[in-house]
């Protein structure tokens, strides 16, 4: 007598040619495919000796032995896929699934498989492996036992496949009508709040902000919103006229109907990001770095800019007005120093740029600190595998200043100022000549690693605005460098 996950398992099954049951125990599936006529052959597979005894038991007791093949095998290590046509794996965790998935050679008959999924845990983990995978959920149900619901997928290879935002990977693939799962997107929505509630105690308002706002798309979907909404919001916080002369921030490229439902955010539009974004149908990127800063004399395929307009992608780009906002990229940077740090007074705007603009900031600790010790809460601060420091700088900090980016040309205003120290990125070699003189020290740490930590800002504050946005800082917005 199979449970309910376990019929809904048994109905998703094509019968089309062999199944596989993997992680059987009992084999109760297996007879039931065989007894129920749907398959002639089923192969069990479990990873231990005990439950494949259970299972010879069972198959012996419905006299179907020849019709049952079971394999001891780690997953589908030690199965014969060939004339497999569907594959069911249940009662595993998300990961575990994925796992099991990502070992198969694809040089099998990956295309004719359907594949019949139950994570006990993390189903929304699963859901995006599977697309990474190239197979598409094309069905998925919600059964409930008692208290407790139980996720069903069927997967399809699809070569077409788009990649899933974290949000769709919560989302699911329900049909508008399952009164389950509806219920079962209301139930992760209280599971996301209360989460939610848990990181805003713990003072982690970035997380908490994000958790709520993927609970409250749970609950009410997404919404198509304006780009000239969004940019004029943008606009409040970091406005665009505060840029410098040289810049070109602002609304760089449109797309068709001006409006979007995903946002991927990035320090820098290349053509990998365009590609994500693509796959994970958003309509909008957000970059630090402006994807047209020259002026353009030829437009190559290969150009990012070719590749926003031909995928209908449009570009806002926040450069210098980010750096000088003080909720911007150095007030980011200034905001994760106070949280490891105790100043003596204010910090100051470094380079003063007036209407309580600027570049950087300059800081004063409560208490001296050793340059080592300094240099390793920086490596935290930013994520740097190594920082540059120069060798004859001074033992103790107690004053500072940083700027985000290529800072290195304002090192003489750092001394002019009784710092220290400056931190940047970017740092010339006649600049690091020049510091030696002044038994000042320098810490590059990397133009990339002080720029890109203000994307959680930006999702930060374009998900409280705009909750119902699906807002994703792109995996592809990484160090172009290597550190070898």
């Amino acid at each position: 007598m199979l449970d309910n996950r376990l019929k809904m398992c048994a109905e998703f099954v094509s019968g089309r040619g062999i199944a596989v049951d993997v992680g059987t125990d009992h084999a109760h599936l297996a007879a039931e495919l065989i007894n129920s006529g749907k398959c002639s052959r089923v192969i069990a597979s479990d990873i231990n000796d005990g439950p494949l005894e259970s299972a010879r038991k069972t198959v012996e007791k419905h006299g179907i032995s020849d019709k049952v093949e079971l394999v001891l095998s780690d997953g589908l290590e030690n199965v014969d896929l060939e004339g497999v046509s569907d594959i069911v794996i249940a009662g595993m965790g998300g990961e575990t699934i994925a796992g099991i998935i990502g070992k198969l050679d694809m040089d099998c008959d990956f295309e004719s498989i359907r594949w019949i999924l139950q994570p006990m845990t993390k189903p929304e983990y699963l859901r995006k492996k599977l697309y990474e995978f190239e197979l598409k959920i094309t069905s998925e149900k919600i059964v409930q036992d008692g208290d407790k619901m139980y996720v069903i997928m069927c997967a399809e290879y699809n070569k077409e496949c788009r990649y899933l935002t974290e949000c769709d990977s919560l989302f699911g693939f329900f049909d508008d009508d399952d009164p389950l799962g509806q219920k079962y997107r209301k139930k992760e929505a209280e599971r996301l709040i209360k989460i939610s509630q848990s990181l805003e105690k713990a003072g982690k308002i970035y997380d908490a902000t994000h958790y709520k706002a993927l609970a409250y798309k749970l609950e009410n979907d997404y919404k198509k919103h304006d780009i000239n909404e969004i940019y004029a919001y943008l606009d409040e916080l970091y406005p665009f006229n505060t840029q410098e002369k040289w810049d070109n921030s602002g609304l760089i490229v449109d797309n068709c109907d001006m409006t979007c439902e995903g946002v991927i955010l990035t320090l820098d539009i290349t053509n990998k990001v365009i590609a994500e974004a693509d796959c994970k149908w958003a309509d909008l990127i957000i970059s630090h770095h402006p994807v047209i800063f020259d002026p353009v004399k030829r437009l190559s395929f290969r150009s990012p800019v070719y590749r926003l307009a031909e995928s209908n992608i449009a570009a806002i780009c926040m450069h210098t007005n980010l750096d000088k906002s003080k909720s911007g990229t150095n007030g980011v940077i200034l905001r994760k120093l106070s949280e490891r740090f105790e100043f003596e007074h204010e910090p100051e705007i470094f380079e003063d740029c007036g209407n309580g603009t600027g570049f950087g900031f300059v800081c004063e600790l409560k208490d001296e600190i050793d340059t080592p010790d300094f240099a390793a809460v920086l490596k935290e601060i930013f994520g740097c595998q190594k920082i540059r420091c120069n060798t004859n700088g001074r033992y103790r900090i107690k004053r500072f200043a940083f700027c985000s980016g290529s800072g290195g040309s304002m090192f003489r205003e750092a001394v002019e100022r009784g710092c220290h120290a400056y931190i940047t990125g970017d740092i010339k070699h006649d600049v690091w000549v020049d510091a030696e003189q002044y038994y000042f020290s320098l810490f590059d740490c990397g133009h990339f690693h002080t720029e890109n930590l203000v994307l959680e800002e930006l999702r930060y504050v374009l998900e409280k605005k705009f909750p119902q946005l699906d807002v994703e800082i792109s995996e592809n917005s990484t160090d172009p460098c290597k550190y070898i």
